[in-house]
């Protein structure tokens, strides 16, 4: 069998009839210039090829379900495994889906609860025992008197099936009645259940009052039903509203506890799942969280009631509950002209939760008497679409559960002297050590060591890995939607580690996003782990260290987009730094980043009283005019100092925004120095093939307009709406403008076809007869950056907009080019430049969030002079960053830690580059040592 990979002749996108060979079982960097070609080669070409090889194999009925993956541009390839990609897709966004959940972890955890847990009553915390026949007999007899009893043997919970046999052998015992799924049946009856259905039937013993009359009925139907149902019995109550008692009642002679007379259910898996009715919440349906109204957002507690206060009634259409609230407040004398916030307290109770008096008011002529219900319920019934809910309630933590999702009698299960939500809500690092122990499951007997063995080695298995690849910070509760790419990647990572495969081609893109130079050796450690399975390894990065500790190295250029796409090295890294490519130079320091610029520290943003996440108490000062990085090892507190508590605070002040996200007890000053902020993320610039380069940057209405403005148009009398492929007019009506048919193979990967009748350009036929320059509208769309900036060097609107494009490194992309294509990097890159090209006041503050992702050296060294050239504009650019060349070029520098999640959240070191590096070792600063290192090269 061959030991290399052979390519031969990929062609897909911008690749150039590529030929490589490829050692099998090593790790593997494929690097390059942003835009090069090393995404397309790696999942486009390889992972695309091993997985449509793998869906081939499968029947067709199974190929319908499955995504189906056209085979890429490549003649063949040889020796290719089978494949796995593990991109930068954020995971789940389902709200159910937590860190333990995604890696398996909670699953073995509800496992070892359910067999070696030992349950507790959730009121009184003592340990469960069980009951006895003639203990349940005790307590349905000291029921109230005249309590009407329906007395239930379960006989069937929550299974699927049609029972008619069940219903045959209840029948020949005599009875008469049974309640199925919630509703009373007669047995002489036909009873027909469709049995791919879940079904709940409980038989029903007797119906009868408790009195002293019929103590011995009673102790006889209680004895009958534990017998029928082996040691069940539910008791429902008829008129348990008049009696003020539960409705039903569950008795068992299994589990129980005396002092609190609760019985409980045994212990299974499912009683720790928040998924199914067994085991979830019953407040929040095992989401931890629920929308209750927002008091900030209804009530503005410095205006007074008549000046609209309470914003829910005050506005258009909202009259007739205003004049009545002003009504109310005149009944009870409470003044409408003071400002809220000084009206009494009970007064305030009573225009939120209301009061049973009743008063008059007037309204349209028409004399009303009504009871004022209060705000609150008011409000209930006015917010009645998804858009109000937004705008009035907010997130709040379960009170039943307190957020852990669980039921009480579940959260009330103990191993190891912890509950389930103990281990779920601590760092997966304290996680790690609490397993690691033994001493913790000393206590167990023979059996139960028997039982947790296999079940602890893989929980031990699963949370080493993760703590491996530098999650050791985040919990294993934590909602799966508010992870990152690249913890998402690692988590990832750290499962099919778990996993054990061998003789797999695993394809990576970029793990090292969001990861510390110090968390970088521990993800190198585990990559090497997956290959020493006897795995090939291929990581698409620009990581130095990454890079340096690989096997073997493919370097594809020379340059971006139809510039690049060719394989301008392949071999070791010995061989590398001989080479004279751009990832060469940079490597063996022939070309650094370097922009000294030692500017001073005068005016400030003060940030004072952050509690939020894991910051607790912080005071920082952020230095204007200034390049500032935010840095720290992954879940120090970064994005929740500046994304979370300084931009919605900045959005709202600067840019009149509403409806932000604050951060309670914050105290910002010197907002007030600035005339707006710009966020930039990596969210994509658009979600559907119309968007573009062109229509996102506003190049396209100026070059519409150009066409539109030329003899031939104007002799035509074609307007600016005829060169848009979005409306009627000027497009192809065949494909809509879209240039691409979609042609729907019904076992097969749907197919794009190009247009037959505009032949891709998305234009007819008169519309591509306008020319300016020689050029249609068309061809215009299918330069790229460079070459439209050279063709429109005489057209100043449109050059300074395309300059900047170049400038921040997009001169491969084409103007045309569909956003979808585009990567994260790019994505931002492009709201950069869109942003550059704007008439600058100079007082703006920038907030960019990992701007090098997905860039080479040589494009973080463009970068890096664009947010230079913003300062010089007399800008401040805050950038949250971990690459080394950005921080160390810094003008400032915010070093958050020491460590990530509960050991994170403080100022570790700030001020110069200089200042931090020199003085790693007494702040304890990981960024410091790190850029110390650095600046040791030189």
């Amino acid at each position: 069998m061959s030991d290399t990979i052979k390519i031969f002749n990929a062609k897909e996108n911008n690749l150039k009839n590529i030929n490589l060979e490829i050692p099998k079982n090593k790790l593997i960097v494929f690097t390059g210039l942003s835009g090069s070609g090393k995404s397309t080669l790696a999942f486009d070409t390889l992972y695309a090829e091993g997985q449509r090889r793998y869906i081939e194999s499968l029947s067709s009925y199974a190929r319908q379900f499955l995504d189906r993956v056209g085979k890429p541009d490549v003649e063949r390839i040889e020796g290719l495994t089978p494949a796995i990609a593990i991109d930068q897709k954020t995971t789940s966004k389902n709200p159910r889906s937590t860190v333990g959940t995604i890696t398996e972890v909670y699953d073995y955890l509800r496992l070892l609860y359910a067999r070696v847990g030992t349950q507790h009553c959730h009121l009184c915390g003592k340990p469960i025992s069980q009951m006895s026949a003639s203990d349940i007999i005790e307590q349905v007899l000291s029921l109230p008197n005249d309590a009407k009893l329906i007395i239930l043997a379960p006989l069937i919970n929550r299974k699927k099936g049609s029972f008619t046999d069940l219903f045959e052998s209840l029948r020949t015992k005599g009875y008469v009645r049974a309640m199925v799924d919630g509703v009373m049946v007669r047995l002489d009856e036909d009873i027909e259940l469709e049995k791919t259905k879940m079904h709940t039937i409980k038989v029903v013993i007797d119906r009868v009052t408790a009195n002293l009359e019929n103590k011995e009925r009673i102790a006889q139907d209680v004895e009958k039903g534990l017998k029928e149902s082996f040691g069940e019995l539910e008791i429902e109550i008829m008129n348990h509203e008049e009696l003020r008692v539960e409705k039903s009642i569950h008795y068992s002679e299994h589990m129980a506890c005396f002092d609190c007379k609760i019985s409980f259910e045994a212990l299974e898996p499912l009683s720790f799942s928040f998924n199914s009715p067994k085991g979830a919440c019953s407040s929040c349906d095992g989401l931890g969280i629920r929308y209750a109204l927002d008091m900030k957002k209804i009530i503005d507690e410095d205006l007074a009631i008549e000046d609209g206060a309470i914003k829910i009634i005050y506005g258009f259409n909202k009259g007739f509950y205003f004049k009545m609230l002003i009504a109310y407040c005149e009944s009870q004398n409470i003044d409408t002209k003071k400002p809220f916030s000084l009206l009494d307290e009970h007064h305030k109770k009573a225009i939120l939760h209301g009061t049973v008096d009743e008063f008059e008011f007037f309204w349209k002529r028409h004399k009303l008497k009504r009871k004022w219900d209060g705000i609150v319920k008011l409000a209930y019934d006015m917010i009645k679409d998804e858009k109000e809910i937004s705008e009035y309630m907010t997130e709040k933590k379960c009170d039943s559960c307190g957020g852990n999702r669980l039921k009480p009698s579940s959260q009330a299960v103990y191993v190891a002297k912890k509950r389930i939500p103990d281990i779920l809500n601590v760092p997966i690092e304290e996680a790690h050590n609490f397993f690691k122990d033994d001493k913790n499951f000393k206590y167990f007997s023979e059996q139960q060591k028997m039982i947790a063995a296999p079940i602890l080695k893989e929980i031990k298995e699963r949370i080493f890995f993760l703590h491996d690849v530098g999650l050791g910070y985040i919990t294993l509760g934590r909602d799966a939607r508010t992870i990152s790419g690249g913890e998402a990647q690692r988590i990832r990572i750290a499962s099919q580690i778990g996993s054990g495969l061998t003789g797999v081609m695993y394809v990576l893109d970029e793990p090292s996003i969001g990861l510390h130079e110090r968390d970088t050796s521990k993800l190198i450690k585990t990559l090497r782990a997956l290959q020493e399975k006897g795995n090939t390894v291929i990581v698409v990065e620009h990581d130095k260290e990454t890079i340096m500790a690989s096997d073997f190295i493919v370097d594809i250029g020379p340059n971006a987009g139809k510039f690049g796409g060719e394989v301008v090295f392949a071999g070791t890294l010995k061989e590398l730094l001989k080479a004279k490519t751009q990832t060469a130079l940079y490597l063996n320091n022939k070309k650094r980043v370097e922009y000294p610029h030692n500017r001073p520290q005068e005016e400030f943003i003060e940030i004072k009283n952050v509690n939020i996440n894991n910051i607790k108490n912080l005071n920082v000062k952020i230095p204007l005019r200034n390049l500032v990085s935010i840095t720290g090892v992954s879940g120090s507190g970064k994005s929740s100092l500046i994304l979370q508590t300084l931009l919605p605070v900045a959005q709202e002040l600067l840019n009149r925004a509403r409806k932000v996200k604050k951060v309670d007890g914050v105290e910002i000053d010197g907002l007030e120095k600035l005339d707006k902020v710009i966020y930039l993320d990596q969210s994509p610039i658009g979600r559907t093939p119309r968007s573009n380069p062109a229509t996102y940057t506003g190049l396209m209405d100026d070059v519409r307009d150009l066409f539109s403005k030329t003899k031939e148009s104007m002799l035509r009398g074609y307007k600016i709406g005829r060169f848009s492929f979005n409306v009627k007019g000027g497009r192809c009506e065949k494909c809509q403008g879209e240039g691409e048919i979609k042609i729907e193979m019904h076992f097969l990967p749907d197919i794009m076809v190009k247009c037959d009748t505009c032949h891709g350009k998305k234009y007819n036929a008169q519309t591509l007869e306008i020319l300016y320059r020689g050029k249609n509208i068309s061809d215009v769309l299918n330069m790229s950056v460079d070459e439209a900036l050279e063709f429109f060097a005489k057209v100043p609107k449109l050059y300074a907009k395309l300059k900047t494009l170049s400038d921040v490194g997009l001169g491969y992309i084409t103007l045309g080019q569909n956003a979808i294509t585009l990567s994260g990097g790019e994505a931002q890159r492009i709201k950069l430049s869109k942003e550059l090209s704007k008439k600058d006041t100079g007082n703006t503050l920038y907030i960019l969030d990992e701007p090098t992702t997905g860039l080479h050296f040589a494009d973080v060294d463009r970068l890096t002079s664009v947010l230079h050239h913003l300062v010089e504009l007399g800008n401040s650019v805050l950038v949250i960053e971990h690459n080394l060349d950005v921080i160390k070029n810094s003008d400032f520098i915010i070093d958050i830690g020491p460590e990530g999640g509960d050991k994170g959240g403080k100022i570790v070191d700030m001020g110069t580059v200089e200042q931090i590096a020199n003085n790693h070792e007494k702040s304890g600063s990981h960024t410091g040592y790190y850029l110390h290192k650095e600046l040791q090269q030189k």
